[in-house]
Parts: structure tokens; C-alpha cells; sequence
């Protein structure tokens, strides 16, 4: 079983400047391994994967360390400027890195959410992504609901690249719209090299007073678009903890899987994300 979503940082505030920008204190302090690793054990989760926070290779560098010292972190989700002219011999040298250290590199990522309308759009970023897929590595699409069309087209350009939708796409559950962010999910979800991260959601709900009715829609539309095989478990931890502690967002997606097949919330809770970022198996990683 794996957390299939969460992140790690040194706190500090100028190098993790979006945690004060959005007034998130509660994050403003180090979150590591020691702290994750007794929430995991309490669902009964193997492994997990780390997803990067800030848009540097010294990050990647030191998730992939992090990864190292620690077995259980499955994979590493790093950073490069991926339409940055010498992004080959970026990627190449983060590549060996990660050899050199457990070889935990799974995929990359972009924070797209904070970029202007049309960034996905661009063809040296698509071509940055395919430099990606050429190393076996993985993209994981991060956007909010408005930009979910331009993340269709985007996916649609790069047929041949793994692709994980972080957070269901961020839809604006807090005011249970649906509408600008559904057809675009369904476009998505006949994309075979596309799957879905169930992640994130309850920090897009009210952070006080939501409650699993309010989730259970977006959960289902994502299901119906995606199928159970492509879907796949993750915390978002400690962002979580702004609305729901970890065990709470395992609680709330084992309840709603609770009528899935054994071999569906196998997928969930594990196979998809062993799949979708090649990731060694997670049995016995503790």
C-alpha cells in the first residue's frame, strides 16, 4: 500500500515563499521522514512517493538523499526547467544522481497552477516533457479547474508519455462547482496514458466544516471517467493537514472504495501508482 502524493521541506520562508504568500502557518515549520513515517505505519502503508515543493534541482537532489536514507520513500517526483535550452544535460545529470542514490527518480513536475494561461501550450515546454518520457520518467500535470482545457490538449499532444493528473484537476469543491471542470475530466479520462492522483481534495473543500458528502461527487465523477485501474491513492501530506490530518484522507477514500473489488482497491491503494512511475514493488520495503 502507498501514499501515492506527499511532499517534504527544510522550512524556509524565502525559499518556500508560497507558504507565507497564502498565509498557510500552520506549514511554515520542517516537515520530514520521522514525521511521515508513524502516519504511514498507522494505515498500514509501505511506502510512499515524494512529490517536489519548490522549483529547484537542489530539491530534487535532496528528495532523492532523503530517498536514500529511506527505503520506504518508493519514489521521487523532482523539478527541472524543462524548456530550458540545456534541459538534456539537466535531466542526464539528475538521472545520475539518482542512480548514485537508490535510483528513486520517477517523474518530473512543473507547478503549472502558478503559471499563466497557455504555459501548456507551449511547444519547447511539451518538447521539455518528452525529454521526460525519453529517460522512462513520468510527468505528473498539476493545474487548477480553469486550466483543466488547456491540460486536455496538452495530453493529447504527448500520446506516448506516462501523465498523472495531481488533485483531480483542483475542481472548486469548496463551492461544489463541477461544471467548467467535469468535460474536460472525461477527455482525460479516454486518454489511456493518462491516470488520476485522488489526492488533494479536502483542501479544495471547506477546510473547517467539510464533510465526505461533499467529496463523494467529485470522487465519483472521477471514478466514472477514469475507471478504478487508473486511479490512485495520495495525502497530499502535510498540505492535508490545513483541513484533515493523513489518516483522515485514507479514511475518507477506503470508505468510499468500500464497494470496490479486492483487486480494484489493490489498484487504488497501490498498483496504479507501482505502474504509472515504474516504481520497484512495495511488499517488504519497511
Amino acid at each position: 500500500r502507498i501514499d501515492a502524493h506527499q511532499h517534504f521541506w527544510n522550512y524556509d520562508a524565502a525559499e518556500y515563499g508560497w507558504i507565507a504568500e497564502n498565509g498557510l502557518d500552520a506549514l511554515a515549520r520542517t516537515f520530514g521522514p520521522d514525521d511521515l513515517r508513524p502516519l504511514l505505519d498507522a494505515k498500514d502503508l509501505d511506502g510512499c512517493i515524494a512529490v517536489q515543493a519548490r522549483q529547484t534541482l537542489e530539491e530534487s537532489r535532496w528528495l532523492l538523499d532523503l530517498a536514500h536514507g529511506n527505503p520506504w520513500i518508493l519514489g521521487v517526483v523532482g523539478w527541472a526547467d524543462l524548456a530550458a535550452p540545456d534541459l538534456a544535460a539537466d535531466l542526464d545529470a539528475l538521472v545520475e544522481y539518482s542512480r548514485q542514490r537508490s535510483d528513486r527518480l520517477v517523474g518530473l513536475r512543473h507547478v503549472v497552477q502558478d503559471e499563466a494561461a497557455g504555459f501548456l501550450d507551449q511547444e519547447a515546454f511539451r518538447e521539455g516533457v518528452r525529454e521526460v518520457g525519453r529517460r522512462d520518467l513520468t510527468y505528473d500535470v498539476l493545474v487548477f479547474a480553469r486550466q483543466m482545457p488547456e491540460a486536455v490538449r496538452f495530453c493529447a499532444a504527448l500520446p506516448g508519455q506516462r501523465l498523472v493528473l495531481d488533485h483531480i484537476g483542483k475542481p472548486e469543491i469548496a463551492k461544489g462547482e463541477r461544471g467548467g471542470w467535469l468535460g474536460p475530466l472525461r477527455e482525460l479520462g479516454r486518454m489511456d496514458h493518462v491516470t488520476v492522483k485522488l489526492s488533494g481534495l479536502v483542501t479544495e473543500a471547506d477546510h473547517a466544516a467539510w464533510t465526505d458528502a461533499d467529496l463523494r461527487p467529485f470522487l465519483d465523477a472521477t471514478l466514472e471517467a477514469f475507471g478504478p485501474s487508473r486511479l490512485m491513492a495520495g495525502s497530499d501530506w502535510p498540505v492535508c493537514t490545513l483541513a484533515a490530518p493523513h489518516a483522515e484522507t485514507f479514511r475518507l477514500l477506503e470508505d468510499w472504495a468500500a464497494p470496490f473489488s479486492d483487486s480494484e482497491r489493490a489498484s487504488l491503494f497501490g498498483g496504479c501508482a507501482e505502474a504509472a512511475y515504474s516504481l520497484p514493488r512495495a511488499a517488504g520495503s519497511r
